[in-house]
C-alpha cells in the first residue's frame, strides 16, 4: 500500500512598551487581567449534556487506512502533531510538499523531522511516551483527518534517504503505528472562516517577531525591523 511566499512588506510596527516590561514580563495592568489558574474539572455527566455519536461517526473510526485515507494523505501539506510526557503536553506544526507524510502500509505512516526551533519537544516526549496524535488540515477543504497511535524515532540511513528534500536528508523520522484514523467535520474551519481572504490577519495588528524579541531581551527597539527581515528570510528560505 506504499505511496511512493513573497517578501513581507515593511511598515510601522505596533509598540510593545505598554505590554512588556524590561524583562519581557507582562506589564502590571496586563497581569491584573490574567485569568485564574485552571483547576481539575469537577465530575461532569457528559452523557447527560451531549448526544451520543451517530452510527456513521462510530463506524468511521477505523484501526487502519483505507484507500480514501491514502488519497487525502497524498495531498496533505500540513498537520499538527501532539505528544506528551510526565513533564507536560506539546502540540507543534508540520508541513511539506503534498504527500510528505508517507504511507508504508495500512497500519503505518512516517514523516521527516526537519529543523525548527531546536526545542525538539515532540522527539523528547516520544522518548518517554510513544503516544501520538496527528490532526491534518487541507487548505480549501472543509474537513479534518485525524490519526492517533504510537510512534518511534527512526535514524536508519536507508529509511531517511526516502525522505530527502533536494540534497537534504533529515536527521530523524517519526514512524507512526496507527491505532485509529477518522475524518472530522469542518465546522471549526467555517466558524473561523479560515480559508476566506478576509480572515487573514493584518501583520500590523499584532506585535512582530522583532517587536517581541526586543521586548523580551531588552534589545534596542530600533532593531525590530532588522530582526523581522532576518526572521522572514529564514522561515521562507531555510526550510530544510
Amino acid at each position: 500500500m506504499s505511496q511512493p511566499i513573497p517578501p513581507a512588506g515593511s511598515g510601522d510596527l505596533p509598540d510593545t512598551a505598554d505590554t512588556f516590561d524590561a524583562n519581557g514580563s507582562l506589564a502590571a495592568d496586563d497581569r491584573a487581567s490574567e485569568p485564574p489558574t485552571p483547576t481539575v474539572s469537577p465530575q461532569v455527566d457528559l452523557d447527560q449534556l451531549y448526544d451520543p455519536p451517530s452510527e456513521m461517526i462510530t463506524k468511521g473510526v477505523l484501526p487502519h487506512l483505507l484507500s480514501f485515507h491514502v488519497a487525502y494523505l497524498n495531498v496533505a501539506t500540513f498537520f499538527c502533531v501532539a505528544t506528551g510526557s510526565a513533564q507536560g503536553l506539546d502540540a507543534s506544526p508540520r508541513g511539506g510538499e503534498p504527500g510528505f507524510v508517507k504511507v508504508l502500509d495500512e497500519k503505518t505512516v512516517m514523516f521527516a523531522d526537519w529543523p525548527g526551533n531546536n526545542r525538539i519537544a515532540s522527539l523528547r516526549n516520544l522518548c518517554e511516551d510513544d503516544r501520538i496524535g496527528m490532526l491534518f488540515l487541507f487548505p480549501g477543504l472543509e474537513v479534518f483527518m485525524r490519526i492517533n497511535g504510537h510512534a518511534r524515532i527512526a535514524t536508519d540511513p536507508a529509511l531517511l534517504a526516502t525522505l530527502k528534500e533536494g540534497e537534504r536528508t533529515p536527521k530523524t523520522a517519526i514512524v507512526v503505528h496507527i491505532d485509529e484514523v477518522l475524518f472530522h467535520c469542518g465546522k471549526a474551519i467555517n466558524r473561523a472562516k479560515l480559508w476566506r481572504a478576509e480572515s487573514h490577519v493584518d501583520r500590523k495588528a499584532v506585535p512582530s517577531m522583532g517587536d517581541m524579541k526586543t521586548a523580551l531581551t531588552g534589545m534596542d527597539k530600533a532593531r525590530a525591523s532588522e530582526i523581522d527581515a532576518g526572521y522572514y528570510r529564514a522561515v521562507r528560505g531555510d526550510l530544510y
